[in-house]
């Protein structure tokens, strides 16, 4: 999700007649890796390795994203594995494909481990650097990139070229390679293609030749270019399920209306995004095939009289209807007729009015917050009155109150339009690169939503603290508190699934750190450990609670025997024995009283080791 800029992306025209080309968010993702051969030996490996760790979570991330590998300024140019993949494709001089845009697979990556083995003492005899001075031609290569991407044979809706290099300047800015570089910038503008340096190097200057670059491949002012952190582009670009957890999916369009013929398109997403975890599916034994599950339903009608079916037929899940009874009379209710009752309004956005910014609490907790953004899809001009809007909201600390229904068959809901801003670029964080500009969507809660607590039964003067009781809780609280940086802390059932895919497929075991980011129990401890008298002064010693004590066990039995229910002396009355055996309460004694009823009333002495079922049994048969 790019930045929106009414300069740059909004296009207003005159004509009634033209038609709006409707964005295409329907295709892959594709990442070109670049890397310069004119690399030392130990930034090229950390670049190696960065390229490692973008296939493995790639793969685990989203297997159908397309990634590729090429070597510049080489001196040779080795074919790679998959010959016929470059058959349409002129590769140029100093430059080779390792690996052409392709679906990550098993093989893919084992054959990049096994290459990145022994890279760092073959790479130099088996590809080598361009002569004399190690610069072969930058245009070409963006052509050989261009190239791989146009036809590699899938649709693309986000396509990337990454240089991984320390070379601030590949041509001298005299020279006619120099122009010829500049010129294929237009090249990448025309057909939307990303180009992206990523610095192996921390101090690397983007003045002599990739800030003209980059803006001219951007179509974008040259003082508007902003020098990224080297640090965290190759931590995003290493971990992709960082990537992954930043992700903004759409999850809906909607017309925003401000008034009487006036709207504006928009769209909405969620500040987070949820891991989906494989889906559980029922295999066979025999042969680990995936079970098929097919729901039908049935409807028989029958005979009161004969109780037999007379008619059976299967309808749809749209076929069906809901009964209920109203004045002793059967009411039917059909699934289209209940639709029509729940899609009594489209969805969409209406304006209520506008509220002062402290009128809206810091921190609801009635549901998460949703983040919206404008598009041209539907209606020409959105991004510009979206941004005049936002502005004005901004300037005057105001928020939008509107109605919200984001979806058909959905409960309409209160909502408040907070103005936000994006993080600072030169903030070192991930979310200065990965946010924008907008409107916070905040659910605003109900009736139904709001607790109703009774304070007055902890709230007392018994419960009250000391104020030294409340100082020292303050200070323990400043001692144990913790920088959280969610983007640093990983789902932990993830992490140990997708390291046991790794373990399985690729068969190398990957560290678990999705918890090693929280705080040291044991230096917490340390931490607090000089407050625990004054704890134990003001809050007195804590009593530990007794323990109950356990049931011993008898010697006759293996455990505690349990308490009976029924006195001995009424079992001594052979009536009160028989009204036992009558109503067929026997189960009730134990089985040490029913071996007294026998030994009493039926002058049998049984066996220890039969069981209290025998027991009834026998006592059943000889009172017949």
């Amino acid at each position: 999700m790019s930045t929106w800029n009414p300069e740059y992306d909004v296009e207003l025209t005159d004509s009634e007649d033209e038609i709006a080309m409707k964005r295409d968010f329907h295709g892959r993702e594709a990442i070109l890796f670049v890397v310069d051969a004119n690399l030392e030996t130990e930034r090229l490996m950390d670049a190696l390795k960065l390229i490692r760790g973008a296939f493995i979570s790639g793969m685990l991330v989203n297997g159908k994203d397309l990634m590729g590998l090429v070597f510049a300024n080489t001196k040779h140019s080795p074919p790679p594995q998959e010959l016929q993949c470059l058959e349409n494709i002129v590769v140029p001089a100093n430059c080779a494909v390792f690996l052409p845009l392709r679906q990550l697979t098993k093989a893919i990556v084992e054959h990049y481990l096994e290459f990145m083995a022994s890279a760092e003492e073959l790479f130099a005899s088996e590809y080598g650097l361009a002569e004399p001075d190690g610069r072969g031609s930058f245009a070409y290569m963006i052509r050989l990139c261009i190239e791989l991407l146009e036809k590699c044979g899938k649709k693309l809706n986000n396509a990337k070229i990454v240089y991984l290099t320390d070379v601030e300047e590949p041509h001298p800015s005299s020279s006619r390679e120099f122009q010829a570089a500049l010129q294929k910038a237009s090249d990448l503008e025309g057909k939307e293609f990303e180009f992206q340096v990523v610095p192996m190097t921390d101090d690397f200057n983007y003045e002599p030749f990739y800030k003209e670059f980059i803006t001219l491949s951007r179509a974008i002012e040259i003082d508007s270019f902003r020098v990224p952190d080297a640090q965290l582009q190759r931590e995003i670009l290493e971990d992709r399920k960082l990537r992954q957890d930043f992700l903004r999916r759409c999850l809906g369009h909607f017309t925003l209306s401000l008034g009487p013929n006036v709207s504006i398109s928009a769209q909405y997403y969620n500040y987070f995004y949820r891991h989906v975890y494989p889906k559980k599916v029922h295999i066979m034994r025999r042969d680990n095939s995936v079970v098929q599950k097919r729901r039908q339903i049935i409807v028989r009608q029958e005979d009161k009289e004969t109780e037999q079916i007379t008619h059976e037929y299967q309808i749809k899940m749209t076929g069906g209807w809901y009964e209920c009874k109203v004045g002793g009379q059967v009411l039917r209710v059909t699934t289209e007729q209940l639709n029509r009752v729940r899609n009594l309004h489209p969805p969409g956005m209406m304006l209520l009015g506008f509220k002062h910014r402290s009128a809206l609490p810091d921190v609801i907790y009635s549901k998460p917050c949703n983040f919206m953004y404008p598009d041209d899809q539907n209606i020409i001009g959105s991004k510009r009155l979206f941004r005049a809007l936002w502005q004005r909201c901004l300037e005057r600390e105001k928020i939008a109150i509107c109605l919200f229904l984001c979806k058909r068959k959905s409960v309409p809901r209160y909502v408040a339009l907070v103005p936000v801003e994006a993080a600072q670029p030169d903030d070192k964080n991930y979310r200065s690169l990965l946010s924008g500009d907008g409107f916070k969507i905040v659910y605003l809660p109900e009736s139904k939503h709001i607790r109703r607590i009774d304070l007055c039964d902890w709230n007392k003067i018994d419960n009250t603290a000391t104020d030294e009781g409340v100082d020292l809780f303050q200070k323990v609280i400043r001692k144990l508190s913790v920088d959280y940086q969610p983007n640093l802390i990983n789902d932990p059932n993830l992490e140990v699934l997708q390291a046991n895919l790794l373990a399985l497929a690729l068969n190398f075991k990957t560290e678990q750190d999705g918890l090693t980011q929280l705080p040291d129990p044991a230096l917490q401890n340390k931490r607090i450990e000089k407050f625990l008298p004054t704890y134990e002064t003001i809050f007195e010693p804590e009593i530990e609670p007794a323990k109950k004590r356990t049931a011993k066990p008898s010697p006759d039995e293996g455990s505690a025997p349990k308490m009976p229910k029924i006195e001995e002396s009424q079992l001594s009355s052979y009536d009160f024995v028989k009204q036992l055996i009558k109503n067929k309460h026997l189960g009730s004694c134990t089985a040490q009283q029913l071996r007294f009823i026998l030994d009493q009333h039926f002058e049998v002495k049984p066996a220890k080791s039969l069981t209290k079922a025998v027991l009834i049994e026998r006592i059943e048969t000889l009172s017949d």
